[in-house]
Protein backbone atom coordinates (compact mmCIF):
# COMPACT_ATOMS: atom_id res chain seq x y z
CA UNK A 1 0.00 0.00 0.00
CA UNK A 2 1.14 3.27 -0.85
CA UNK A 3 -0.53 6.03 0.57
CA UNK A 4 -1.37 6.45 4.53
CA UNK A 5 -5.11 6.41 5.48
CA UNK A 6 -7.04 6.54 8.59
CA UNK A 7 -10.35 4.94 9.83
CA UNK A 8 -13.62 7.40 10.04
CA UNK A 9 -12.67 7.32 13.81
CA UNK A 10 -10.15 8.80 13.88
CA UNK A 11 -10.68 11.35 11.33
CA UNK A 12 -11.77 14.45 13.64
CA UNK A 13 -8.65 13.76 16.01
CA UNK A 14 -6.17 14.39 12.56
CA UNK A 15 -8.25 17.12 10.97
CA UNK A 16 -8.27 19.41 14.06
CA UNK A 17 -5.10 18.27 16.00
CA UNK A 18 -3.81 20.63 18.48
CA UNK A 19 -7.50 21.25 20.11
CA UNK A 20 -8.12 20.27 23.69
CA UNK A 21 -9.38 16.75 24.22
CA UNK A 22 -12.78 16.11 24.04
CA UNK A 23 -14.99 15.92 27.64
CA UNK A 24 -15.71 12.31 28.32
CA UNK A 25 -19.12 13.15 29.31
CA UNK A 26 -22.13 11.60 26.87
CA UNK A 27 -23.34 14.21 24.86
CA UNK A 28 -27.48 14.16 23.73
CA UNK A 29 -27.68 11.36 21.06
CA UNK A 30 -30.13 9.94 18.73
CA UNK A 31 -30.84 6.84 16.62
CA UNK A 32 -30.61 7.10 12.77
CA UNK A 33 -34.06 5.39 11.98
CA UNK A 34 -37.06 6.41 9.17
CA UNK A 35 -36.51 6.88 6.39
CA UNK A 36 -34.08 9.46 3.80
CA UNK A 37 -34.77 13.22 4.39
CA UNK A 38 -37.72 13.96 1.68
CA UNK A 39 -36.39 16.58 -0.79
CA UNK A 40 -37.92 20.24 -1.23
CA UNK A 41 -40.61 20.83 -3.55
CA UNK A 42 -38.35 21.32 -6.38
CA UNK A 43 -38.68 23.92 -8.68
CA UNK A 44 -39.38 24.09 -12.33
CA UNK A 45 -35.46 24.32 -13.09
CA UNK A 46 -35.22 21.19 -10.33
CA UNK A 47 -32.63 23.31 -8.16
CA UNK A 48 -34.75 24.15 -4.72
CA UNK A 49 -31.97 24.13 -2.24
CA UNK A 50 -32.51 20.61 0.05
CA UNK A 51 -33.73 20.13 3.44
CA UNK A 52 -31.20 19.04 5.98
CA UNK A 53 -32.28 16.80 8.45
CA UNK A 54 -30.25 15.69 11.49
CA UNK A 55 -29.42 11.94 11.35
CA UNK A 56 -27.13 10.85 14.36
CA UNK A 57 -25.82 13.01 17.12
CA UNK A 58 -22.82 11.51 19.10
CA UNK A 59 -20.02 12.75 21.62
CA UNK A 60 -16.70 12.78 19.51
CA UNK A 61 -15.56 9.60 21.29
CA UNK A 62 -19.09 7.64 20.49
CA UNK A 63 -20.84 6.09 16.88
CA UNK A 64 -19.93 8.08 13.72
CA UNK A 65 -22.34 7.50 10.69
CA UNK A 66 -20.64 5.90 7.67
CA UNK A 67 -23.29 5.55 5.44
CA UNK A 68 -27.35 4.73 5.92
CA UNK A 69 -29.52 3.30 3.31
CA UNK A 70 -33.32 1.74 2.81
CA UNK A 71 -32.83 -1.07 5.47
CA UNK A 72 -29.67 -0.39 7.28
CA UNK A 73 -27.85 2.11 8.98
CA UNK A 74 -23.70 1.65 9.62
CA UNK A 75 -22.06 3.31 11.77
CA UNK A 76 -18.16 3.30 12.91
CA UNK A 77 -16.96 3.54 16.82
CA UNK A 78 -13.66 5.81 17.18
CA UNK A 79 -11.69 2.74 19.51
CA UNK A 80 -8.54 2.70 17.92
CA UNK A 81 -9.73 -0.21 15.24
CA UNK A 82 -12.92 1.12 14.44
CA UNK A 83 -15.70 -1.28 15.17
CA UNK A 84 -18.05 -1.09 12.42
CA UNK A 85 -22.02 -2.00 13.34
CA UNK A 86 -24.76 -2.93 10.99
CA UNK A 87 -27.95 -2.05 12.40
CA UNK A 88 -31.77 -2.59 11.40
CA UNK A 89 -33.50 0.77 10.91
CA UNK A 90 -36.58 -0.53 11.62
CA UNK A 91 -35.79 -2.55 14.76
CA UNK A 92 -32.41 -1.10 15.78
CA UNK A 93 -31.09 -4.75 15.90
CA UNK A 94 -27.58 -5.08 15.37
CA UNK A 95 -27.02 -7.03 12.06
CA UNK A 96 -23.11 -6.89 11.96
CA UNK A 97 -20.37 -6.05 14.11
CA UNK A 98 -17.18 -6.21 13.16
CA UNK A 99 -14.38 -5.15 14.53
CA UNK A 100 -10.42 -6.00 13.05
CA UNK A 101 -8.03 -8.31 13.64
CA UNK A 102 -5.55 -6.95 15.64
CA UNK A 103 -3.25 -4.48 13.97
CA UNK A 104 -5.70 -3.63 11.59
CA UNK A 105 -8.18 -0.42 11.02
CA UNK A 106 -11.37 -0.70 9.34
CA UNK A 107 -11.79 1.84 6.49
CA UNK A 108 -14.62 3.70 4.86
CA UNK A 109 -16.34 3.80 3.12
CA UNK A 110 -18.92 -0.12 3.69
CA UNK A 111 -20.42 -0.84 0.24
CA UNK A 112 -23.96 -1.95 1.04
CA UNK A 113 -27.05 -2.61 -0.42
CA UNK A 114 -30.13 -4.19 0.95
CA UNK A 115 -28.69 -7.96 1.23
CA UNK A 116 -24.68 -7.54 1.36
CA UNK A 117 -22.41 -5.39 3.22
CA UNK A 118 -18.63 -4.97 2.00
CA UNK A 119 -16.28 -3.99 4.94
CA UNK A 120 -12.41 -2.99 4.66
CA UNK A 121 -9.55 -3.49 7.47
CA UNK A 122 -5.70 -2.37 6.65
CA UNK A 123 -2.89 -2.96 8.18
CA UNK A 124 -0.47 -0.32 6.60
CA UNK A 125 2.11 -0.44 9.40
CA UNK A 126 5.05 -2.83 9.59
CA UNK A 127 6.88 -5.28 7.54
CA UNK A 128 3.54 -7.08 5.90
CA UNK A 129 0.78 -4.42 5.02
CA UNK A 130 -2.15 -6.04 3.88
CA UNK A 131 -5.75 -5.44 3.02
CA UNK A 132 -8.69 -7.41 3.68
CA UNK A 133 -12.44 -7.74 2.37
CA UNK A 134 -15.19 -8.51 4.32
CA UNK A 135 -18.67 -9.42 2.59
CA UNK A 136 -21.33 -10.43 5.25
CA UNK A 137 -24.65 -11.66 4.39
CA UNK A 138 -27.17 -9.07 6.01
CA UNK A 139 -30.36 -11.86 6.49
CA UNK A 140 -27.66 -13.60 8.81
CA UNK A 141 -25.32 -11.68 9.95
CA UNK A 142 -22.21 -13.86 9.07
CA UNK A 143 -19.59 -13.31 6.38
CA UNK A 144 -19.80 -14.76 2.87
CA UNK A 145 -17.53 -15.91 0.53
CA UNK A 146 -16.01 -13.11 -1.98
CA UNK A 147 -15.80 -15.98 -4.91
CA UNK A 148 -13.92 -14.54 -8.07
CA UNK A 149 -13.65 -10.94 -7.22
CA UNK A 150 -9.69 -9.79 -8.34
CA UNK A 151 -7.79 -8.98 -4.99
CA UNK A 152 -7.77 -5.49 -3.74
CA UNK A 153 -4.29 -4.33 -4.05
CA UNK A 154 -4.94 -0.28 -3.07
CA UNK A 155 -7.00 0.58 -0.24
CA UNK A 156 -9.35 3.26 -1.97
CA UNK A 157 -12.72 1.57 -2.72
CA UNK A 158 -15.32 4.16 -4.24
CA UNK A 159 -18.95 3.42 -4.59
CA UNK A 160 -22.61 4.35 -5.17
CA UNK A 161 -25.41 2.06 -3.62
CA UNK A 162 -24.28 -1.54 -4.67
CA UNK A 163 -21.45 -1.00 -7.38
CA UNK A 164 -18.25 -0.30 -6.37
CA UNK A 165 -14.45 0.61 -7.95
CA UNK A 166 -11.37 -0.36 -6.89
CA UNK A 167 -7.15 -1.46 -7.43
CA UNK A 168 -6.06 -4.67 -8.13
CA UNK A 169 -2.68 -6.18 -9.47
CA UNK A 170 -2.91 -8.86 -12.57
CA UNK A 171 -0.56 -11.49 -13.24
CA UNK A 172 1.59 -9.08 -15.22
CA UNK A 173 1.67 -7.16 -12.46
CA UNK A 174 0.09 -4.01 -13.57
CA UNK A 175 -2.28 -2.06 -11.60
CA UNK A 176 -6.24 -2.22 -12.98
CA UNK A 177 -9.08 -0.58 -12.34
CA UNK A 178 -11.91 -3.20 -11.17
CA UNK A 179 -15.70 -2.34 -11.16
CA UNK A 180 -17.76 -4.75 -9.25
CA UNK A 181 -21.66 -5.57 -8.18
CA UNK A 182 -21.70 -6.17 -4.54
CA UNK A 183 -24.91 -8.22 -5.12
CA UNK A 184 -23.56 -10.56 -8.02
CA UNK A 185 -19.50 -9.95 -7.85
CA UNK A 186 -19.37 -9.49 -11.42
CA UNK A 187 -16.61 -7.47 -12.06
CA UNK A 188 -15.09 -5.77 -15.21
CA UNK A 189 -11.31 -4.49 -15.40
CA UNK A 190 -11.70 -1.30 -16.89
CA UNK A 191 -7.80 -0.11 -17.46
CA UNK A 192 -4.34 -1.27 -16.03
CA UNK A 193 -1.10 0.67 -15.88
CA UNK A 194 2.59 -0.72 -15.76
CA UNK A 195 4.67 -0.53 -12.69
CA UNK A 196 5.74 0.64 -10.73
CA UNK A 197 2.62 2.94 -11.69
CA UNK A 198 -0.53 2.25 -9.81
CA UNK A 199 -4.24 3.70 -9.84
CA UNK A 200 -5.96 5.42 -6.84
CA UNK A 201 -8.51 7.31 -5.80
CA UNK A 202 -12.00 5.85 -7.86
CA UNK A 203 -14.84 7.85 -7.38
CA UNK A 204 -18.52 6.41 -8.35
CA UNK A 205 -21.37 8.27 -9.60
CA UNK A 206 -24.50 6.34 -11.08
CA UNK A 207 -22.98 6.10 -14.47
CA UNK A 208 -19.28 6.62 -14.06
CA UNK A 209 -16.08 6.04 -12.87
CA UNK A 210 -13.25 8.43 -12.23
CA UNK A 211 -9.87 7.59 -11.10
CA UNK A 212 -6.37 8.15 -10.75
CA UNK A 213 -3.68 7.06 -12.82
CA UNK A 214 0.06 7.70 -11.05
CA UNK A 215 2.88 7.22 -12.98
CA UNK A 216 6.77 7.41 -12.32
CA UNK A 217 5.86 7.38 -8.81
CA UNK A 218 9.11 8.55 -6.16
CA UNK A 219 10.76 10.43 -9.38
CA UNK A 220 11.17 13.74 -10.60
CA UNK A 221 8.75 12.67 -13.57
CA UNK A 222 5.87 11.82 -11.18
CA UNK A 223 2.41 12.28 -13.27
CA UNK A 224 -1.20 12.25 -11.28
CA UNK A 225 -3.56 12.09 -14.08
CA UNK A 226 -7.18 11.76 -14.13
CA UNK A 227 -9.52 9.86 -16.11
CA UNK A 228 -13.15 8.88 -16.83
CA UNK A 229 -14.97 5.36 -17.69
CA UNK A 230 -18.42 3.71 -18.14
CA UNK A 231 -19.30 1.76 -15.28
CA UNK A 232 -20.03 -0.80 -18.00
CA UNK A 233 -18.35 -0.56 -21.13
CA UNK A 234 -15.81 0.92 -23.08
CA UNK A 235 -12.27 2.02 -22.15
CA UNK A 236 -11.16 5.30 -19.92
CA UNK A 237 -10.55 8.56 -21.13
CA UNK A 238 -8.57 11.04 -19.94
CA UNK A 239 -9.46 14.26 -18.41
CA UNK A 240 -7.40 16.92 -19.93
CA UNK A 241 -5.86 19.15 -16.94
CA UNK A 242 -5.80 22.38 -16.47
CA UNK A 243 -1.90 22.15 -15.25
CA UNK A 244 0.15 19.13 -16.01
CA UNK A 245 0.09 15.95 -13.82
CA UNK A 246 -1.50 17.41 -10.68
CA UNK A 247 -4.98 16.57 -11.05
CA UNK A 248 -5.93 15.46 -7.36
CA UNK A 249 -9.14 13.44 -7.47
CA UNK A 250 -12.93 14.21 -9.52
CA UNK A 251 -16.24 13.04 -10.17
CA UNK A 252 -18.20 12.64 -13.92
CA UNK A 253 -21.43 12.35 -14.05
CA UNK A 254 -23.37 12.06 -17.80
CA UNK A 255 -20.37 13.46 -19.15
CA UNK A 256 -18.83 16.13 -17.15
CA UNK A 257 -16.29 15.81 -14.70
CA UNK A 258 -15.15 18.44 -11.55
CA UNK A 259 -12.17 17.70 -10.45
CA UNK A 260 -9.07 19.59 -8.23
CA UNK A 261 -5.17 19.88 -8.83
CA UNK A 262 -2.65 20.48 -6.35
CA UNK A 263 1.07 20.29 -6.23
CA UNK A 264 3.19 18.67 -3.47
CA UNK A 265 4.91 22.78 -3.98
CA UNK A 266 1.66 24.09 -2.88
CA UNK A 267 1.75 25.52 0.65
CA UNK A 268 -2.07 23.95 1.13
CA UNK A 269 -2.51 20.95 0.60
CA UNK A 270 -5.73 20.74 2.51
CA UNK A 271 -7.34 23.47 -0.22
CA UNK A 272 -6.78 22.90 -3.73
CA UNK A 273 -8.06 24.55 -7.08
CA UNK A 274 -11.42 23.53 -8.79
CA UNK A 275 -12.57 23.57 -12.28
CA UNK A 276 -15.60 22.13 -13.93
CA UNK A 277 -15.48 20.53 -17.79
CA UNK A 278 -19.71 20.52 -18.74
CA UNK A 279 -18.31 17.63 -21.37
CA UNK A 280 -15.44 16.73 -22.67
CA UNK A 281 -14.48 18.39 -25.17
CA UNK A 282 -15.19 21.78 -23.73
CA UNK A 283 -13.15 24.57 -22.09
CA UNK A 284 -12.23 23.99 -18.22
CA UNK A 285 -13.89 26.98 -16.31
CA UNK A 286 -12.65 27.74 -12.90
CA UNK A 287 -14.71 26.71 -9.55
CA UNK A 288 -12.12 28.60 -7.18
CA UNK A 289 -10.76 26.75 -4.13
CA UNK A 290 -12.48 23.66 -2.47
CA UNK A 291 -11.20 21.49 0.29
CA UNK A 292 -9.02 18.77 -1.23
CA UNK A 293 -10.78 15.68 -1.59
CA UNK A 294 -14.38 16.16 -0.89
CA UNK A 295 -15.72 16.02 -4.68
CA UNK A 296 -18.43 12.98 -5.24
CA UNK A 297 -21.56 12.72 -7.35
CA UNK A 298 -24.55 11.62 -5.84
CA UNK A 299 -27.99 11.62 -7.07
CA UNK A 300 -28.24 14.24 -10.61
CA UNK A 301 -25.25 16.14 -9.16
CA UNK A 302 -21.83 16.74 -8.24
CA UNK A 303 -21.20 17.98 -4.80
CA UNK A 304 -18.15 19.22 -3.25
CA UNK A 305 -16.77 21.58 0.28
CA UNK A 306 -15.68 25.10 -0.13
CA UNK A 307 -13.70 26.67 3.63
CA UNK A 308 -13.92 30.30 4.36
CA UNK A 309 -12.40 32.57 7.27
CA UNK A 310 -13.80 35.74 8.80
CA UNK A 311 -12.61 37.05 11.48
CA UNK A 312 -10.58 34.38 12.39
CA UNK A 313 -13.51 31.80 12.48
CA UNK A 314 -13.85 29.33 9.95
CA UNK A 315 -16.85 27.95 8.19
CA UNK A 316 -17.56 25.17 5.60
CA UNK A 317 -20.46 25.28 2.84
CA UNK A 318 -21.46 22.56 0.76
CA UNK A 319 -22.03 23.35 -3.17
CA UNK A 320 -22.62 21.25 -5.81
CA UNK A 321 -23.47 21.77 -9.72
CA UNK A 322 -24.91 19.65 -12.45
CA UNK A 323 -24.75 19.47 -16.64
CA UNK A 324 -26.53 22.55 -17.65
CA UNK A 325 -26.40 24.57 -15.00
CA UNK A 326 -24.43 28.11 -15.20
CA UNK A 327 -22.86 28.53 -11.76
CA UNK A 328 -22.86 26.16 -9.02
CA UNK A 329 -25.12 26.38 -6.27
CA UNK A 330 -24.75 26.65 -2.52
CA UNK A 331 -26.45 24.23 -0.38
CA UNK A 332 -25.45 24.55 3.27
CA UNK A 333 -23.63 26.47 5.35
CA UNK A 334 -21.94 25.07 8.73
CA UNK A 335 -22.63 27.36 12.13
CA UNK A 336 -19.41 28.97 12.99
CA UNK A 337 -16.58 26.86 14.27
CA UNK A 338 -17.79 23.68 13.04
CA UNK A 339 -15.45 21.22 10.93
CA UNK A 340 -17.18 19.03 8.24
CA UNK A 341 -15.90 16.04 7.40
CA UNK A 342 -15.89 14.52 3.44
CA UNK A 343 -19.62 14.17 2.03
CA UNK A 344 -20.35 10.76 1.18
CA UNK A 345 -23.35 9.30 -0.49
CA UNK A 346 -26.15 6.64 -0.61
CA UNK A 347 -29.64 5.99 -2.68
CA UNK A 348 -29.87 9.72 -3.52
CA UNK A 349 -29.23 11.14 -0.22
CA UNK A 350 -26.15 13.27 1.19
CA UNK A 351 -24.44 12.66 4.95
CA UNK A 352 -21.96 14.68 6.26
CA UNK A 353 -20.95 14.87 9.69
CA UNK A 354 -19.56 18.16 11.89
CA UNK A 355 -17.32 18.54 14.92
CA UNK A 356 -17.91 21.49 17.28
CA UNK A 357 -15.36 20.73 19.35
CA UNK A 358 -15.89 24.02 21.15
CA UNK A 359 -19.09 23.03 22.67
CA UNK A 360 -18.68 21.30 26.44
CA UNK A 361 -19.22 18.81 26.04
CA UNK A 362 -18.02 18.63 22.25
CA UNK A 363 -20.01 16.32 19.91
CA UNK A 364 -20.33 15.59 16.33
CA UNK A 365 -23.79 15.32 14.19
CA UNK A 366 -24.42 13.53 11.46
CA UNK A 367 -27.27 15.72 8.80
CA UNK A 368 -28.20 14.45 5.79
CA UNK A 369 -30.19 15.53 2.59
CA UNK A 370 -32.05 14.07 -0.11
CA UNK A 371 -30.27 15.69 -3.45
CA UNK A 372 -31.37 13.63 -6.13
Amino acid sequence: MRRTTVAVGTLFVLLLAGCSSPSKEASPTSTPTGEPPTPAPPTDSGTAIPAWAKVLRQPVDGQHLVTQQRKYVVTRGSDEAGTTTVADRTTNKVVVRHTPAAGFVAQSPVVIDDHWALIEDIRSDGPDPQIKLFRYDLTTGRPAALTGLPQISEPEIGAYDGTFAYSSTDAKNRSCLIVADLATLKSRTVTCVAAPGYIADPVVSADTVTFSEITAPETARRCKRLLTASLTAGSAQPVPAATNCIQWSGASLRGATVWSEVAASDPDQYQSKAYVRPTGDSPARSLGIVVTDTILACGNWILWETRTVTAGTEAYQINRWRPGLAQPQRIYTSPAGAALTPLTCQDGTAYVEAAYLSNSPAYTETIAAAVA
